[in-house]
């Protein structure tokens, strides 16, 4: 069943905590891609020196400013795309990236796009699925309630839910420290793996 409107109209903690176990699906010419989120990351508008709509609202960022419910797509490192999923209400610019996937349908079709045969790093960091998925700059802003990008429920069942800091946010001073990125704890698709406690 695919998510309507009202599911992103929330703060960007909770969100990123409801979209793990749901699935992000993409359509192509060749097909449906669909990955099950399993790690997530919030970035909480204005008072978060982590997010990018920290300093306000730019052309870049003016998606975030809408209602929740859309794709926030910007490029890293000048060449690696990474999908954010806006949040919230009007002029509160919460949003959550997604950091990692597993993936269910479409796999070959993925392994082409990525250029690698190993499932486990298909789609395992922001980069990897947005090539995985052909997500690009001509996406952003895209409304997920539409037919080319969109998230279902399918009665997955995520269970405990683990917490760390976020990842690569060394400029954010004291968000550095945030608790703010969510995980299924044990998936093998993680970007980062865990540290097993002694």
């Amino acid at each position: 069943m695919k998510l309507n409107k009202d599911f992103y109209l929330c703060d960007g903690l909770t969100l990123s905590c409801n979209l793990l176990g749901k699935v992000l699906c993409r359509k192509t010419e060749n097909g449906i891609l669909k990955a099950r989120i399993v790690e997530t990351e919030a970035y909480m508008g204005q008072g978060d020196k982590a997010a990018h709509a920290s300093k306000g609202k730019t052309d870049r960022t003016a998606v975030l400013f809408e209602d929740g419910g859309k794709a926030y797509i910007y490029l890293i490192y000048g060449m690696y795309c990474c999908l954010n999923i806006s949040a919230n209400i009007e002029n509160i610019p919460d949003c959550v990236l997604i950091r990692a996937l597993e993936p269910l349908d479409g796999m070959d079709e993925m392994r082409k796009n990525r250029k690698t045969d190993k499932i486990y790093n298909l789609c395992s960091g922001p980069g990897k699925l947005c090539q995985a998925l052909q997500l690009t700059k001509d996406d952003n802003a895209t409304d997920l309630t539409g037919d080319c990008i969109w998230i279902e429920e399918d009665g997955f069942a995520v269970g405990e839910i683990a917490t760390s800091k976020r990842i690569n946010i060394d400029y954010s001073q004291e968000a550095i420290d945030f608790l703010w990125r969510f995980y299924i704890p044990d998936n093998p698709y993680l970007s980062v793996k865990e540290r097993k406690k002694k």
